[in-house]
């Protein structure tokens, strides 16, 4: 078929998120960036040569490649993915921060290969389930093959260890299984199995259970492991609601752990106040429905799982993370897609925006 315009609401959506994340970012980041380096437009700098540069040159990229190009190479970019996630564990490049060993160095080159490994799993996943449409409900022929591809990614970020990822990738997954038809009791079997496998992760490390503990009671160790929680909420609450005004936040003067990352929020809900944050909110809640109306009119049922796999990753991602901050779910170290410093998940949110543009085109009008 041949390519008609891009979907400009979308696109719209994309660059608003992403000009209004700079913002936050900007104004979020001075006080770290500046006890860190000095410089107090440091981060802000590392965020739009390693994020946005990077980002824009793959949307630009992405979004002009017919959608149909990445079925051929899906199964190619897994094993890649799944070879990036293993060398974080060797000495010549793989190093550790913070406990975690996430990350990949090449000399002044950093990148997080769990941030590949989303794109790269719904990318095999929609090619997957679009190519055995009609054994969906099979279990041998799909549903193990699906269990087995699922294990051996989640099993390396489990490694690393990092549980935000797993259980957005996971989510993904499963939001993917569910639309391409798989019967109720293998998605409750799936379920049970996570269920199982998220709190036996979460018992055979210390500091995750105390992650927990603090979830189930805000009074627990409020100077330790509580400290980041308490501080997000005061933060929020602080804003009121219109906010204390754009760089006026005192939480980020190194008393929010993690406020230009896991906690952005906070300062966001902070600075702009419950309206600032809502229309966050609103801003993800129009992009999720915009790119799940492309897909529902995508042309074929490999670019509509890819449409429903990425939006459904950045949305999950977004309220994981808002949810973590604002204390309905246990912190779990995720960014904030569009705003949170990091220039690999940056990066690779929009280049999996420019394959939904890409997507748009073909959609049926």
């Amino acid at each position: 078929m041949a390519a008609r315009r891009p979907d400009y609401i979308l696109l719209g959506l994309i660059i608003i998120l992403l000009l209004g994340g700079l913002l936050m970012l900007a104004s979020a980041s001075v006080a770290v960036s500046y006890s860190r380096y000095g410089s107090a437009s440091k981060l802000i700098i590392e965020q739009l040569t390693g994020g946005v540069l990077v980002g824009s040159a793959g949307f630009m990229l992405t979004q002009r490649i017919p959608y149909a190009f990445w079925r051929k190479v899906a199964f190619p970019a897994l094993l890649v993915s799944l070879a990036l996630l293993a060398v974080v564990f060797t000495p010549q490049f793989g190093f550790s921060a913070g406990g975690a060993r996430r990350w990949i160095r090449f000399q002044s080159f950093v990148f997080q290969p769990s941030e590949l490994a989303k794109l790269a799993m719904i990318i095999y996943l929609a090619a997957f389930f679009s190519k055995y449409k009609d054994a969906i409900s099979h279990f041998w022929q799909t549903v193990a093959p699906f269990l087995a591809v699922s294990t051996a990614i989640l099993g390396l970020i489990a490694l690393q260890p990092d549980i935000g990822t797993l259980g957005i990738i996971a989510a993904t997954a499963g939001v993917m299984f569910f639309i391409a038809g798989a019967r109720w009791k293998h998605v409750g079997m799936l379920i049970g199995i996570l269920a199982i496998a998220f709190f036996a992760f979460i018992l055979t490390a210390p500091y995750r259970a105390n992650r927990f503990l603090v979830f189930l009671d805000r009074d627990f160790d409020p100077q330790g492991i509580g400290y980041q929680s308490r501080q997000a909420l005061l933060a929020v609450g602080s804003g009121g609601l219109l906010g204390l005004g754009l760089g006026e936040s005192g939480q980020k003067y190194n008393f929010l752990p993690e406020s230009v990352s896991d906690s952005i929020f906070a300062i966001i809900a902070e600075e702009l106040g419950f309206v600032g944050a809502v229309a966050l909110v609103a801003l993800f809640v129009a992009f999720g429905l915009r790119s799940y109306w492309i897909a529902a009119r995508a042309p074929d049922l490999f670019a509509k799982y890819l449409a429903i796999g990425i939006a459904s990753w950045i949305v999950i991602q977004a309220f994981v993370n808002i949810s973590a901050v604002i204390g309905l779910i246990p912190l779990t170290g995720v960014t904030l897609p569009f705003v949170s410093h990091g220039g690999s998940s940056l990066a690779l949110v929009l280049a999996g925006c420019g394959i939904l543009i890409n997507i748009s085109k073909y959609a049926k009008q």
